[in-house]
């Protein structure tokens, strides 16, 4: 990907947080580059500072020191009004518990990140059908979150990501809330939207999903340990193939 433009460049991030009489060190001089199109999933046990970094990609909090240029814009020059609008524009969130609007629907909880936008009604609607439809889900888009699954929850929250067409998705955990063959389902979306050229960002502490990404970045007592190229990637849409299908393993128990 060094042929692709840089869509997020930090250099020398330090994140320090007092917690009582102790200094805590989350980020300690945290380089990194990440180009357009790439796939990165960051890991690192509880504590190594992933969940930091993430929030400050996803301008949620701001480093001590050091830079954070995304998509050619230098984070830390920003106002909170900047920021929240940035954060709107430039980035799609995922997160492990779904974080959806318990009393709306499929539809109304993908169209809020555009209330914001001078969009009339019906560029709401089409855009947000237009979402669904992409990770298949366009003929539930009158149910509410208790009418799905937890998997058909998360792919709501995965088009609600994708409503403002941004330049990158953070998705934090975005498998933990789901069984074996629903967790490859979502990955199946997430490497085909980053093969339609959407940059993903992925935090996960399972070394199984890690694999589905082009780039493991591994966190370390606040600094990186390693960053390293995936080369036998899996193919989510080919593992899929080999898994049961729900519910044919309870089946396949009662027949025996």
């Amino acid at each position: 990907m060094a042929d692709s433009p840089l869509i997020i460049s930090t250099k020398h991030l330090h994140k320090t947080y007092i917690m009582g009489d102790v200094e805590v060190h989350a980020l300690r001089s945290v380089s990194i580059d990440i180009h357009r199109k790439e796939f990165v999933a960051i890991m690192g046990a509880s504590g190594s500072g992933k969940s930091t970094f993430m929030n400050i990609l996803g301008c949620l909090d701001v480093p001590n020191k050091g830079e954070y240029v995304l998509d050619g814009v230098n984070v830390g020059r920003l106002d909170k009004n900047q920021l929240a609008r940035i954060r709107n524009e430039k980035i799609g969130f995922v997160f492990q518990g779904f974080n959806l609007l318990s009393r709306t629907t499929a539809l109304e909880n993908v169209e809020l990140p555009m209330f914001y936008n001078n969009l009339t009604n019906k560029e709401r609607t089409d855009r947000a059908m237009e979402a669904l439809r992409i990770v298949g889900l366009a003929d539930r888009y009158h149910h509410m979150p208790n009418q799905l699954s937890g998997g058909q929850q998360q792919r709501v929250a995965i088009a609600r990501s994708l409503v403002n067409d941004p330049a990158i998705i953070l998705a934090d955990e975005p498998t933990g809330n789901l069984d074996s063959r629903t967790s490859v389902e979502v990955m199946e979306i997430f490497q085909h939207l980053n093969e339609r050229g959407i940059t993903i960002i992925l935090v996960t502490h399972e070394p199984d999903i890690a694999e589905y990404t082009k780039r493991n970045v591994i966190f370390k007592d606040g600094r990186v340990k390693s960053d390293i190229l995936v080369e036998k990637r899996r193919n989510a849409t080919e593992h899929l193939k080999t898994l049961p299908a729900i519910g044919e393993d309870d089946a396949e128990e009662e027949a025996a």
